[in-house]
């Protein structure tokens, strides 16, 4: 049956329908898992290993022993605050300190500085490194301010550091020159350009300076009670990283190790890893949406067949099969079709992918790693899947015909009443897309979607044609083709209302691609905008605040300057904190230390309340407003009174609001906002954040000549790192986008040829009965406008929708309402269905009626 159905061409429209669906979805699939995999190993340089464990004390030598036995590679880095003075090379005396009106000068308004003045100091970050720092990425260096990068190779020797070109600045000195740092002098060998572990801590945004680990002793920066971070760098086969990792988590929890954890992209750099989840869940979305529009062409492609083999099956139970035989000759064929067809796709996928690997050109600046196995057994697994699920329905019904079909044509196919082949096919499609999304919430929300928005177009379809029908068929006397189009839309109405659904849920596959992927990526942008933050100044004090905010006027830069207190939690209602009640190391670092807090009337810019109610305002009751990842870490809800120990002083206050904040938008953010009441007469520092455009970069040595003690943070470096992620990032996402938007485009050619065969039947009965060619395609192209035009309205009204869904409850992105995508919808839906409909209509014009009722 298998080889008559495919010399017959029976098959083919369903191996076409079948092979490009899996070819769509494993070429995007075998992409994505190519730039997941890329993402991650890249990723990982942004913490210089695969492993990172973190302590504020030495690691035991244990830990650096079972890497060596894994045959991992290890490093270690010491970091902490520290003053950096300045010292002329080869002398003792102090280095001459730049006028403040020179080029790239800081310090004092004198020219430079008398023979026994005093040294300038500057507050730096240091890092002591050990050989083979990094273990993933390379460090960049320059030889002198303003020169060529390179990539550094090792570590600085023994006596020299590694400096930031702001260090050079502030302290008025240059390469070759030698910097004080406690007890030992060091020669500045190198300037720092690129540090992509840097971090993201205010202390790792002060000037760097980088120093060999055997160096740090001699110096005797560090004694009792130094706050200092220890870090251990681990790489190797992901393999034995994983089980170094498990060996690490069991070695912390059994010596009870509270301060000791281990760090990942997640918890080292947040902005990033943020950027990865969104980058992945729209890779992911892209392969959902082509299963989508894969299920539409199999399930019309499989209705198809069964009106093709209505006779067949009568026939055969003329002939004595029962119907499990005719279920298991066809179940039979449909397996091998479906091995077959996902095996020919996942080749194509293959192939098709790396086309759109050299289609990227030089945006993909970086190899990609080899795919793995998971997207070819998911496109096997899509294609056995779609075809079970929706040629099984068909199938049972088509084991349902009449005998007698064969002497009387006009017994049709009986009705599906297999509702439970129906949950069965609709289950399997489910757990389909919920295995290409990889994401259980993205899944869920686009099925879901998906779903309701099929079984709600059903509904609206049946009554929007019958109101169609009935309005315009009074209004439509003049015109034979019309009249012809509404008389056949209304006696098949639910023939019609099923090519209208399946149409309507490609295009909505189509249309949320299309429109809405462009207000995800702008919001997506906009989350870090290019224009983001890339200062922050620290430590400004109460009586600068007026003059410090004049300065940046006068450059064009407002902004707020908000006041920031030091304070200890001690107690949720009347419970004391206790660390060791907290199980999470996080929760337990946070209740281990002070807070930042801060005071406010107004919600600060990029907050949202998600609970409660802010009122720190005027008139309003005062209580405590408390960032909701942290609340939730914490334990803290709503109604609590949470009680700060500040500088020996207690502040109480009602917890009345949760917010959430965006954190990749480069903001001052605070975990706790509390009453202006209680805070007003409190010690307080002042912070503020605003972008300096490259123009203006001199800005931030004026502003520490004029304000000496206050600490000016330069996140320039963070913020182009996100950002070329996320371009990268971006330009994969269009490129899968236009090749989706072309798979998607010729399937839903396969799902609207599914009608063809009527429209075959119906325009030859019109030309047997004396109507002309015009009057033939008048009627066929009334229907197409009306099927397509109601499809697509439908197919719009549901991107809209499900876009607003995914935006609010997966991307966590702003929603854009886009009034642009109702038009369209209906435009793109009458021209897809003009377009399938004219192409199955020429054969018909071109041959004798009687010919087409004898195909048909």
């Amino acid at each position: 049956m298998a080889r008559r159905d495919w010399l017959a061409g029976e098959l083919t429209l369903l191996l076409f329908a079948l092979v490009l669906a899996v070819a769509a979805l494993t070429s995007v699939g075998f992409l994505a898992d190519r730039m997941r995999l890329g993402l991650e190993r890249d990723a990982r340089q942004m913490i210089a290993a695969d492993v990172l464990l973190i302590s504020d004390q030495p690691f035991a030598a244990a830990f650096a022993e079972q890497a060596a036995r894994d045959g991992l590679r290890v490093a270690q880095t010491v970091t902490f605050p520290s003053m950096a003075t300045a010292r002329v090379a080869g002398a003792g005396s102090p280095a001459g300190v730049v006028g403040a009106g020179s080029e790239g000068g800081a310090g004092s308004a004198a020219g430079s500085a008398q023979a026994g003045a005093e040294a300038p100091s500057q507050l730096a970050a240091l890092k002591a490194v050990t050989d083979g720092y990094p273990l993933r990425g390379r460090l960049k260096v320059a030889e002198a301010p303003g020169g060529p990068e390179h990539e550094a190779e090792g570590i600085p020797a023994a006596g020299t550091v590694w400096v930031d070109e702001a260090l050079l600045i502030a302290l008025g000195v240059r390469v070759g020159d030698s910097l004080q740092l406690g007890n030992k002098t060091f020669r500045i060998a190198r300037i720092i350009t690129q540090e992509l572990d840097r971090g993201a801590g205010f202390m790792n945004f002060a000037p760097r300076v980088m120093l060999p680990l055997s160096d740090l002793d001699a110096t005797g920066l560090i004694g009792w009670g130094s706050r200092v971070t220890y870090r251990l760098l681990v790489a190797g086969p992901d393999a034995a990283g994983a089980a170094y990792r498990k060996w690490a988590e069991g070695e912390i929890a059994q010596r009870h190790l509270r301060n000791t954890r281990i760090e990942s992209l997640e918890s080292g750099q947040p902005q990033m890893r943020q950027t990865l989840d969104r980058a992945e869940r729209f890779l992911s979305l892209v392969a959902v949406l082509s299963s989508m529009i894969a299920a539409v062409a199999i399930a019309m492609s499989a209705r198809r067949y069964m009106q093709r083999h209505t006779d067949a099956c009568a026939v055969y139970k003329c002939m004595g099969l029962t119907r499990a035989q005719i279920l298991a000759a066809f179940g039979l064929e449909f397996l091998l079709l479906g091995l077959a067809g996902a095996a020919v796709g996942v080749g194509l996928g293959y192939v098709a992918h790396y086309g759109l690997l050299l289609s990227l050109g030089g945006l993909l600046q970086v190899s990609l790693p080899q795919p793995s196995l998971v997207p070819a057994l998911v496109g096997i697994a899509a294609g056995l899947v779609l075809l079970v699920g929706f040629a099984l329905p068909p199938l049972l019904a088509l084991t349902r015909v009449a005998p007698l079909r064969v002497l009387r044509r006009d017994i049709g196919t009986p009705p599906i009443s297999a509702w439970v082949a129906y949950a069965l096919g609709l289950g399997a499609f489910v757990a389909l897309l919920l295995v290409a999304a990889r994401d259980l919430k993205l899944g869920l929300t686009t099925a879901g979607g998906f779903v309701g928005a099929g079984i709600v177009f059903a509904l609206l379809a049946l009554a929007l044609l019958t109101m169609l029908s009935r309005g315009l068929r009074g209004r439509a006397r003049g015109s034979v083709g019309w009249r012809f189009a509404l008389a056949v839309l209304e006696r098949r109405r639910a023939v019609t209302a099923l090519q209208t659904v399946a149409l309507a849920i490609g295009l909505m596959a189509l249309l949320l691609l299309g429109m809405t992927r462009n207000d995800l990526i702008d919001s997506w942008r906009n989350a870090t905008p290019a224009d983001a933050p890339n200062r922050f100044i620290i430590n400004i004090q109460p009586d600068q605040r007026d003059p410090l905010r004049a300065m940046l006027e006068r450059n064009g830069i407002a902004d707020l300057l908000y006041p920031m207190v030091r304070g200890r939690l001690t107690h949720i209602d009347d419970r004391p904190i206790q660390p060791d009640s907290y199980p999470d190391g996080r929760a337990r670092n946070l209740v281990e230390r002070e807070f930042n807090l801060s005071y406010t009337d107004a919600l600060p810019a990029g907050n949202q309340i998600v609970a409660g109610q802010w009122s720190n305002g005027a008139g309003l009751p005062a209580g405590a407003s408390v960032e909701e990842g942290i609340a939730k870490t914490l334990r803290i809800r709503l109604g609590d009174t949470l009680r700060f120990d500040v500088a020996g002083q207690t502040v109480e206050a009602p917890v009345t609001s949760l917010r959430k904040l965006e954190w990749s938008s480069m903001r001052v953010n605070f975990f706790v906002i509390l009453p202006t009441t209680q805070m007003r007469d409190l010690p307080a520092t002042y912070i503020t954040a605003f972008h300096l455009p490259a123009a203006k970069a001199a800005l931030g040595n004026q502003l520490t000549a004029a304000f000496p003690n206050i600490t000016v943070v330069n996140t320039d470096l963070i913020l182009r790192q996100v950002q070329a992620v996320l371009d990268q990032v971006i330009a994969a996402v269009e490129f899968l986008f236009v090749f989706t938007l072309l798979a998607g485009v010729t399937v839903l050619y396969a799902a609207l040829s599914g009608a063809r065969d009527e429209r075959k039947r119906d325009a030859g009965l019109l030309k047997a009965l004396g109507a002309s060619a015009a009057l033939v395609r008048q009627t066929q192209y009334a229907e197409f406008l009306v099927v397509g035009g109601l499809a697509g309205l439908l197919a719009s009204l549901g991107a809209l929708a499900v876009g607003w869904g995914l935006s609010q409850f997966v991307f966590d992105f702003p929603y854009r309402f886009n009034g642009w995508i109702v038009p369209v919808g209906v435009v793109s839906g009458m021209l897809c269905a003009f377009a399938g409909g004219w192409l199955g209509l020429r054969e018909v014009l071109r041959q004798p009626a009687l010919a087409t009722l004898r195909d048909a």
